[in-house]
């Protein structure tokens, strides 16, 4: 006769090992938004010395941003795209405008080219984006992705990016590009360090980092309404056999087998 397998024993995950590796996850994701909060201070002065001409901004003018944006770029550590994306109609000369530059492993910096004139391009219309429609609709910033990046690298991407105002009123995103891989061998480490398989997910499920050969980065976890869970008070929770630990400050969530 056959006999059948033990029931498998659930796995425990020491919450103090939880708390170190949300703590991890907030040291990268925080490193990334220090250097975009230079590029929105850098750009809120410059709006600024234009309103005291008593003018409209013009698109040149953002080009004073490009040596610090090249500096940041060539330090070859997360941050693949860097820049300010205009609110449509802020500018004096076009209704649209991106001043963003890319760095790759060489340390080469381009400028990204895009065709924004409305009848002739899919990309003209940036606003429906994650990562600039949610700071301006909620004055906060996002962690937005992963997605396919089709405007910028046609990598899967993170982009951070922390809203502007000008006089009262939203003047656009400071943002970064960060590809999924470079953020997912920053994290990981953190994440083989608890004693079962876990994964980083966003609002939407969507998997961010993991150590779970079920849960690869970019696929998406269906178990939870996460967007409702993450609309709530995060705290560390159980739903669906899973725990869900908050790393505070970023939307994000760690996800192990429950207890």
């Amino acid at each position: 006769m056959g006999s059948s397998l033990p029931a498998a024993s659930p796995v425990k995950v020491d919450r103090d090992a939880l708390a170190r590796a949300s703590h991890a996850v907030r040291e990268v994701v925080e490193t990334v938004f220090r250097t975009v909060a230079e590029i929105r201070v850098a750009c809120s002065t410059r709006l600024a010395a234009v309103a005291a001409e008593g003018r409209r901004p013009h698109s040149s003018d953002f080009a004073s941003l490009r040596p610090h944006l090249h500096s940041r770029l060539q330090r070859g550590d997360l941050v693949s795209g860097l820049g300010f994306v205009a609110a449509l109609d802020l500018l004096s000369d076009t209704a649209a405008w991106l001043e963003w530059w890319q760095g790759d492993a060489t340390g080469r910096v381009t400028p990204l080219v895009l065709d924004l004139e409305g009848s002739h391009s899919s990309y003209a219309d940036y606003t429906h984006w994650d990562w600039y429609a949610h700071p301006r609709d909620t004055g906060r910033r996002i962690v937005a992705g992963p997605y396919v990046d089709y405007l910028c690298s046609e990598e899967y991407s993170l982009t951070f990016s922390l809203p502007i105002a000008h006089d009262g009123r939203f003047a656009g995103v400071a943002a970064a590009d960060v590809y999924l891989r470079h953020f997912e061998a920053a994290i990981v480490p953190s994440l083989r360090r608890l004693s079962a398989p876990a994964r980083l997910v966003n609002s939407r499920g969507r998997v961010t980092a993991s150590t779970d050969p079920h849960h690869l980065a970019g696929s998406l976890t269906k178990a939870c309404d996460f967007a409702s869970l993450s609309a709530g008070p995060l705290l560390p929770s159980v739903h669906n056999g899973l725990t869900l630990f908050p790393c505070e400050g970023t939307s994000l969530l760690l996800v192990t087998p429950a207890d």
